[in-house]
């Protein structure tokens, strides 16, 4: 049940924002948002702070800011926390991080420095370049399970909470493929958490668990399988909370997922499309394990797909070679490059090439990701939305779908804009006058 037609409850109270990783992605986040709310920095790239929407009333046509069509949590009633291998503190960890400069990390230095991250849910197999030592002691899944949801009670009672979402910006780990006995029911799951499947149940999904069962959304930004299985599906309802993923659409997928369209458009043929990129942060280093990688090459190879289907138009897409690579280069740091080499044809034919170089800072185009979601995985739960929430893969690399019943994804930018503008107008009491085609 993705939508129902209740009016959102007013954003009241304090919002708490729980992130599971206080990296480079978390800490530019967070400072950013610091930052916002004393004036000396703008939320470039967040939707929620700047788009409009257009939508029809009585009187005719006009736009609207996202917060004049629904009541969004303000930036001033946001409340941090985190949790992560290593024991730094938000500031610290912002400062090597090396993303932002130091005057504009040090105005809020004070608040950084409270965010202490709280001890990782942690399973070395699933990431074996990270060796931090802020790792809970706890023997098994479940007792990973109970320790997170302590946190998060203990992090709303502490701070006067009144709602809370949690989200993923931690390392990807290693795949995990769709295991039917575990994977496939509620009770499935649960059983094999308290059996400590460690196999089947990654750390991320004890998050997950922990999340929902505590009257969180939860987010998954890395390509982790976590929230992408029926069971749970099936806690999100039982709990009638929101979920989304998966993996932050940043810099090449972003890329990809706008411009395959005037390709599919204007109906010209591919043959085949290259993409590398060179990534040196602590992102970077966990891809550089094989089995890490792996879990980023499924989700980053599925955008094409459904954007340029042979099913479609067999003549133009039934046999292009698609490959993705990830190089870790810690030269660069943040300061990711992404490399596409298009072979397309057109008239009787003939072939040609299109050549993208995107130098995008990794952490810059992901922070404004962190705030929609987590502003409108919260508002979606206020309306009364549950499951997984279809309108918010604008911002994701594979967008979650029911992949039991056939379903297939939308990776078009365009169409998915057009999704998320629509459940925001519905949301706001007002028609979605726009069409996916």
């Amino acid at each position: 049940m993705e939508y129902t037609n209740h009016r959102p409850q007013p954003a009241e109270g304090k919002l708490g924002i729980m992130i599971v990783g206080c990296g480079a992605v978390s800490t530019t986040f967070i400072t950013g948002v610091l930052m916002a709310r004393k004036g000396l920095a703008n939320p470039v790239g967040a939707l929620t702070q700047y788009d409009k929407i257009r939508v029809t009333t009585a009187e005719g046509e006009r736009y609207m800011h996202y917060n004049d069509l629904v009541p969004l949590a303000s930036l001033d009633d946001i409340v941090f926390a985190t949790w992560d291998v290593y024991p730094q503190n938000a500031f610290q960890a912002a400062m090597y991080a090396e993303v932002l400069n130091e005057k504009d990390i040090l105005p809020v230095r004070d608040e950084l420095e409270a965010i202490v991250p709280m001890k990782a849910a942690f399973d070395k197999n699933y990431a074996k370049r990270l060796d931090g030592d802020n790792v809970k002691d706890v023997r098994t899944r479940w007792e990973m399970v109970e320790s997170l949801r302590q946190d998060i009670r203990d992090f709303r009672q502490k701070n006067d909470i009144a709602r809370i979402v949690v989200i993923w910006a931690a390392s990807t780990e290693i795949y995990v493929p769709y295991e039917t006995s575990v994977h496939d029911t509620l009770a499935h799951l649960e059983a094999a958490m308290k059996a400590d499947d460690r196999e089947h149940i990654a750390p991320s999904m004890c998050y997950a668990y922990a999340a929902l069962q505590e009257g969180a959304p939860f987010i998954m930004g890395a390509p982790n399988t976590t929230v992408d299985i029926p069971a749970m599906w099936e806690l999100a309802e039982k709990t009638q909370m929101p979920i989304a993923g998966k993996d932050f659409k940043t810099g090449q997928t972003l890329v990809k997922s706008g411009f395959a369209p005037i390709i599919g458009t204007r109906c010209l043929g591919l043959n085949g499309w290259f993409s590398t990129n060179i990534l040196g942060n602590r992102d970077g280093l966990v891809l550089d394990e094989p089995d890490n990688f792996r879990t980023k090459e499924v989700s980053k190879l599925s955008t094409l797909e459904t954007i340029l289907s042979a099913d479609d138009q067999p003549e133009l897409y039934d046999n292009y070679f698609h490959k993705v690579r990830i190089n870790y280069y810690p030269p660069r740091n943040d300061n990711k490059e992404g490399w596409d080499n298009i072979d397309i044809f057109g008239w009787m034919g003939y072939p040609m090439q299109i050549k993208i170089n995107f130098l995008c800072r990794d952490s810059i185009l992901a922070a404004p990701l962190l705030l929609d979601l987590c502003l409108l995985s919260d508002l979606a739960a206020r309306c009364g939305r549950s499951g997984i929430q279809r309108f918010l893969s604008f911002y994701l690399k594979s967008p979650m779908h029911d992949f039991t019943k056939g379903e297939q994804p939308i990776n078009n930018l365009y169409q998915q804009y057009t999704m998320l503008k629509n459940a925001i107008r519905e949301m706001g009491g007002y028609p979605a006058d726009e069409k996916i085609d």
